[in-house]
């Protein structure tokens, strides 16, 4: 099977991915990723990457599609796919379409993790890290007690990056960008939106009884 899942930051989709790829035996292709590993390859296209990313300015569809491209190229990935944080628009989204089908392969579903604004800025707010144990808490949903951490509070740090009106801004422009590419597999009916405010156990639990009835 192959598969796509989206979300907004904080919607939690890199954990729902990851319990995917155990389960289901797929591999996650991150943008980000392939990118990066492109450079640490110090080949050409990821020199060029390279001093694209240095200079601030986003790498174009075009580098991102060749790179997708070559994903297609290796048979381990034939139909063993979840792709996460690809596609990013509309081209990239009938450059993928393009490479399916060329590829005689096809889309089992697209998974969309719905979460409230609200909801998302109070998850990344709210994150705090131990420095010292590196466990993960959350002030609002699952605050450090002495129950779950024997550290102390004086351990816990915040990202300096996690402000409220640049969570805001990423959460808008991530609607924004979505909701065409969702509309565009909606009407292919390849689209299952899933509340994202569950827990995580419960949220997989849907996601599993999904893949399994597109699987069966």
């Amino acid at each position: 099977m192959n598969l796509i899942i989206f979300g907004p930051p904080g919607a939690g989709k890199g954990t729902q991915a990851d319990k995917i790829v155990t389960e289901f035996n797929l591999n996650k292709i991150s943008t980000g990723d392939l990118l990066r590993d492109e450079i640490s390859k110090n080949t050409t296209l990821g020199k060029e990457i390279k001093k694209i990313i240095d200079k601030g300015s986003f790498v174009t569809d075009e580098t991102i599609n060749n790179l997708i491209k070559k994903i297609f190229s290796n048979n381990e990935n034939h139909n063993r796919l979840i792709f996460d944080g690809y596609p990013r628009n509309l081209n990239q989204t009938k450059n993928l379409d393009h490479l399916l089908k060329k590829n005689k392969q096809s889309l089992t579903c697209v998974l969309s993790l719905n979460v409230p604004e609200d909801v998302v800025v109070k998850r990344i707010l709210g994150r705090q890290v131990c420095t010292k144990c590196s466990l993960i808490f959350n002030k609002f949903f699952n605050p450090s007690n002495k129950k779950n951490h024997n550290c102390g509070e004086q351990f816990l740090t915040t990202r300096s990056d996690d402000k409220e009106e640049v969570i805001i801004k990423r959460y808008k422009t991530y609607i924004i960008e979505t909701l065409p590419i969702l509309n565009f597999y909606k009407n292919l009916d390849l689209l299952y939106e899933i509340d994202g405010i569950k827990d995580i156990d419960s949220i997989y639990k849907e996601i599993r009884q999904i893949l399994h009835s597109l699987d069966g």
